[in-house]
């Protein structure tokens, strides 16, 4: 039997985790409309995947406004490299049209007035948009407090008892982002995907090389 220990809070998880990798600092990665795009190409699929198709639907044709009149069929032949492509070509002109029909223009800067909770709402009503791919808008194109629960994090904080065992993905959005200071969310975020990826793995987890691991009741000793 394993001898109880205390669980890590997470301003320790940050405080240990900024020592090992560095200080993570917000920077806009994209526009938003275009975040959002990028997100939706990001799905099941890599990082150099889905940016490589956002590149060739860009260099088909131009700007999204154009996207926005082409066919289904066009913009699956554009982002073909991205997997699912059929899907996500239907998925991202049901997102313009939404948009469009909703602001009269491609542009969702506007949420950046909206509180988080509402911002959050608005786009998860969008069908096709989840609790993640509205998360990583908000944060990575407006800096708000919104935690994006991929396969890493949703994994450590279940390892770490941050959530419980039967909690799904979708839930532990609000569940962490009512248990993680504001002003720490970013950092925390990128650190559980940093961790995830080098330390704490889906198998074979390196229990022994972790930072966290005196505080851990799923370690492996």
């Amino acid at each position: 039997m394993k001898n109880k220990i205390d669980l890590i809070s997470p301003k320790e998880i940050v405080d240990l985790l900024e020592v090992q990798y560095g200080k993570a600092i917000w920077k806009r990665r994209h526009e938003p409309l275009d975040e959002l795009i990028l997100t939706i190409l990001s799905q099941h699929t890599s990082d150099i995947n889905s940016e490589r198709a956002f590149k060739l639907l860009m260099d088909e044709f131009g700007d999204l406004e154009t996207v926005l009149r082409a066919e289904v069929p066009e913009i699956e032949r554009a982002i073909k490299s991205a997997g699912l492509f059929r899907i996500k070509a239907i998925r991202i002109k049901n997102v313009l049209s939404y948009i469009f029909e909703e602001r009269g223009s491609l542009n969702i800067d506007f949420l950046a007035d909206l509180p988080m909770k509402e911002a959050k709402k608005w786009l998860t009503d969008i069908d096709g948009i989840g609790p993640k791919t509205a998360a990583i808008v908000l944060c990575f194109s407006f800096g708000m407090p919104a935690i994006p629960v991929d396969t890493h994090v949703y994994r450590l904080a279940k390892r770490l008892r941050l959530i419980g065992p039967k909690i799904t993905a979708d839930a532990a959005h609000d569940l962490l982002e009512r248990v993680v200071d504001q002003n720490m969310i970013f950092q925390f975020h990128v650190y559980l995907i940093n961790h995830g990826r080098n330390i704490c793995k889906a198998v074979r987890p390196r229990c022994e090389s972790c930072v966290l691991s005196h505080k851990c009741p799923s370690r492996i000793v």
